[in-house]
């Protein structure tokens, strides 16, 4: 081929050696796409993933070592801590599952405690045996069977802690609301305000009223009704001849619902006749009637079987009623307060009862325990995860 003029004529090309070669790219970009404007020819090699640390396993806020012997406890330690956050996802409590996790718990601490000699373990196991009985006797209230002090279980008239806040509710209106003053007058007020609690109207009998040991019980009708407070349809004499074939209905205009159609009280219909009838029952024990226990004395043992803890002792914490507070629901000085209180020892429904200038302490008998209306420990807290 002739020479073109002014080109410069290459003379044949070698391949190129090995060494001049550019290093192939590495075989994980062969199928990996190439754009014009990036072009690399080889990628910098990327680091191995920073790996996680496992989560650490806790129960109430305390790490459970990895290393924990036994086993069989540290497994037992991570099962509790699952368990207990789990329970504080329940749309509802279960207080008898929780008394049981809350022994577990007791159990698996001490034995920490035994592993490792920490004696704040220790004291988180008294904790949790402390809060599996309170736990425990709350679900026996709510079930209605509580026990005494480590004895059987008592079944009682009122059966769960709502009715026994009634009792009490109840209670507290009359002290506030009662027309006339004296334990004799109290006691009717009481009395007549639980069996027309509800709508404000009731049916009575003659013996209603003659069996709570009153001094003068047409005299305090009469005056009830005088003073506007019970309406009767006659007299006074007329009410306590009345028998079960012809009760007498009554009314009391301050218990009747008002233009909403709520009364003074919340409980229902059917709650009425179960509050009367317990304080029926309490007023009218066998040993009552027989030692011929005072009106006072009735109102006195109503009054402090409403104010026991689950065993029968007296006062929320089983420490006695300060003196304050049982003036104003009993009405009476402190020597009437002493001669009521012999009465409740000689008929057998008080015991070891001491009385001073500031309190009463002592417990219920046995006998009488089914009638009591215990005051509600705190609630059980769950475990904090």
């Amino acid at each position: 081929m002739a020479a073109t003029p002014g080109a410069k004529t290459a003379g044949t090309s070698q391949a190129p050696q090995a060494a001049d070669r550019p290093a192939p790219a590495p075989a994980a970009d062969a199928g990996m796409p190439r754009f014009s404007d990036h072009q690399t020819v080889t990628d910098p090699p990327r680091s191995a993933p920073a790996r996680r640390r496992p989560q650490q396993a806790k129960i109430a806020q305390r790490v459970i070592p990895r290393g924990l012997r036994p086993v069989a406890l540290r497994d037992e330690l991570i099962e509790l801590g699952d368990l207990f956050r789990a329970y504080q996802h329940r749309d509802l409590p279960d207080l008898a599952l929780l008394a049981d996790l809350q022994e577990r718990k007791a159990r698996a601490f001490t034995s920490w405690a035994d592993a490792t000699g920490d004696g704040g373990l220790r004291w988180e196991a008294r904790r949790a045996e402390q809060a599996a009985a309170a736990t425990r006797v709350q679900h026996q209230q709510r079930s209605g069977r509580i026990t005494g002090d480590g004895g059987p279980a008592v079944a009682r008239l009122l059966t769960g802690a709502t009715q026994w806040e009634h009792a009490r509710t109840v209670l507290a209106h009359v002290t506030d609301h009662a027309p006339l003053p004296g334990p004799d007058a109290r006691l009717l007020v009481l009395m007549l305000t639980l069996r027309t609690a509800h709508t404000g109207t009731g049916n009575l009998v003659g013996q209603d009223l003659t069996a709570l040991g009153l001094a003068d019980t047409e005299d305090l009708v009469e005056r009830l009704t005088g003073c506007g407070w019970l309406g009767l349809p006659g007299t006074a004499g007329d009410l306590l001849a009345s028998r079960a074939e012809n009760p007498t209905p009554v009314t009391v205009p301050s218990l009747a619902p008002r233009a909403g159609g709520a009364g003074p009280f919340t409980f229902g219909r059917k709650m009425r006749p179960k509050l009367s009838g317990w304080a029926q029952k309490v007023t009218s024990d066998k040993r009552l009637r027989q030692s011929k226990a005072t009106a006072g004395t009735r109102l006195l043992a109503l009054t402090l079987a409403t104010q026991t803890d689950t065993s029968g002792s007296l006062g929320p914490d089983g420490h006695g009623i300060p003196l304050s507070d049982l003036a104003s629901w009993v009405p009476a000085d402190a020597s009437e307060l002493h001669y009521l209180v012999d009465q409740l020892l000689a008929a057998d429904w008080l015991t070891a009862a001491s009385l001073t200038d500031t309190r009463l302490t002592g417990q219920l008998t046995e006998r009488v325990l089914p009638l009591t209306c215990p005051l509600a420990p705190p609630p059980p807290a769950a475990d904090t995860p």
